[in-house]
């Protein structure tokens, strides 16, 4: 067990791309386990504080469900329950709550707040979301194609297999599609990337520094063609309700279709990050179509959070 200094991850760059190998074995181990009804509990006595200002299904089961088959504790709170939505500076939540507990996951708003909590914190602190990022949720899509196309029969991951692979990302430049952006410059794949007109990605507030890891596409069935994955997100994300309707007259082509599902390789994949509206940004026969693995991928967030925090918490096994 290699110990490691206190880290946090608040966006998909925070890990270099030999990290991401660790995790993405250790995430097929601890699945493996956990399919065969194995034990593993390297996290007992450890407690994990959920902080939530936007609500959550997938990121609470997840990182709960995670956190107790890992042998550890939960503690839930909202800003609607604790002072964190109230007048108590977010610096001094984050100096009384991580003298606390072991480790801390957020999900909120403007990244700047899980910065400025992260800075305080004397334990890791993991972002659940925020509305710049959401690197979790790209682990665990990066993880389930990994098992599609680079897992051997042994269950040994080959980070060389997402080399050169084309991801279509159609709908919002968002949390989503900033982070598919970051992952592609660190790993080496590409993104086609296809938005309405005023919705597209901001490649300063994705962080990324070189061009050549996405094209823009006007029309989204060309992103779409030859595409080893086609992945999309809800048309009007948390928070912005507001904007719900003129976002569904912007985005009325952006729903990914059986032909643009054609248009991408024999052998694509679709991915979705879920709750998804069938109708609006998929056809009801793409996402619970045979190309379809967002169940898995949904699923894959509770398996890689996993790998994610006994790293953060204790460091490397073996």
């Amino acid at each position: 067990m290699i110990k490691t200094a206190l880290r946090h991850y608040l966006q998909f760059k925070d890990l270099t791309a030999e990290d991401y190998g660790y995790l993405f074995q250790r995430a097929a181990i601890i699945k493996r386990r956990f399919k065969n009804y194995e034990k593993y509990q390297p996290l007992q006595d450890r407690t994990l504080a959920l902080i939530f200002e936007k609500a959550s299904t997938r990121t609470r089961v997840s990182f709960e469900a995670g956190m107790y088959q890992m042998g550890g504790s939960v503690v839930h709170l909202t800003t609607g329950d604790s002072q964190l939505g109230r007048s108590e500076p977010i610096e001094d939540s984050a100096r009384v709550i991580s003298r606390m507990v072991d480790l801390v996951m957020i999900r909120t708003f403007e990244q700047s707040k899980i910065e400025r909590f992260a800075a305080h914190s004397r334990v890791p602190v993991i972002n659940g979301l925020t509305n710049e990022y959401h690197p979790c949720q790209i682990m665990a899509d990066l993880f389930t194609l990994l098992e599609a196309r680079g897992m051997d029969a042994r269950g040994n991951v080959d980070m060389e297999a997402l080399k050169g692979r084309v991801v279509a990302w159609v709908g919002d430049g968002n949390n989503m599609a900033n982070t598919w952006l970051q992952a592609a410059e660190l790993l080496g794949f590409t993104v086609h990337v296809s938005t309405p007109s005023g919705y597209e990605v901001n490649r300063e507030v994705a962080g990324i520094s070189r061009a050549d890891c996405y094209k823009v596409f006007d029309d989204p069935l060309e992103a779409c063609r030859g595409a080893d994955l086609v992945t999309t997100d809800v048309w009007t994300s948390m928070g912005y309700e507001a904007e719900n309707e003129a976002r569904r007259t912007a985005f009325a082509r952006w729903c990914v279709s059986a032909e643009m599902m054609a248009a991408a390789k024999p052998d694509a994949l679709f991915m979705h990050c879920l709750p998804a509206h069938r109708g609006e940004e998929v056809a009801a026969e793409v996402i619970d179509g045979p190309q379809s693995v967002v169940w898995d991928e949904a699923e894959n967030r509770m398996h890689v959070q996993k790998a994610l925090m006994e790293w953060l918490l204790i460091g490397r096994i073996g």
